[in-house]
């Protein structure tokens, strides 16, 4: 049912995207790195207000279920997330789960008919020779490698399982 909502959602999705959703698989225990972007790539996530609330709305854990994140950084036009799959979602429903429950977090005035994010999504399954803790570090240092902070320490809108909290960060898991 989710497949056939997001094939008659507004916004375009990434190019060849439903050749790539053919041979999706979803494997329990895997890890994915997962990234989406926010309806015709609105940098909505530059006001703090949009960016607390879909924050807030991922320490849900009910969101999460027997998955886990390990990882995440919201940017100013996406997301992106590292997972280990549990065995009740596949990764279809569980983004559609995070989509559902960030956009419903966030005031209506910053979404497009209810929407907020593009239809679709981008997975890599992490192969035995890429490093869980590596991509994260990778994926929280895109603030850096975009030029919106100096230090990633300066920018609140991320973490990682590993580090545990941090006091500094109103998004810390």
């Amino acid at each position: 049912m989710a497949n056939a909502l997001q094939e008659t959602r507004p916004g375009s999705t990434m190019p060849g995207s439903k050749a790539l959703r053919k041979h999706r698989t979803s494997l329990e225990g895997q890890a994915y790195l997962l990234t989406t972007t926010t309806m015709y790539r609105r940098t909505i996530f530059r006001d703090a207000e949009v960016s607390f609330a879909v924050c807030k709305a991922l320490h849900q854990p009910w969101l999460w279920r027997d998955s886990q994140l390990l990882a995440w950084v919201l940017m100013p036009d996406h997301w992106h997330g590292l997972v280990r799959l549990g065995r009740d979602d596949d990764l279809s429903t569980l983004m559609g789960r995070f989509k559902s429950v960030t956009a419903r977090a966030v005031p209506q005035c910053f979404r497009i008919n209810g929407w907020l994010w593009n239809r679709g999504f981008h997975d890599h399954a992490l192969h035995n020779d890429e490093g869980v803790r590596e991509t994260a570090r990778y994926l929280v240092a895109n603030p850096l490698r975009a030029g919106l902070v100096d230090e990633i320490a300066n920018y609140p809108y991320w973490d990682a399982a590993w580090i545990g909290a941090r006091p500094d960060s109103i998004c810390a898991l």
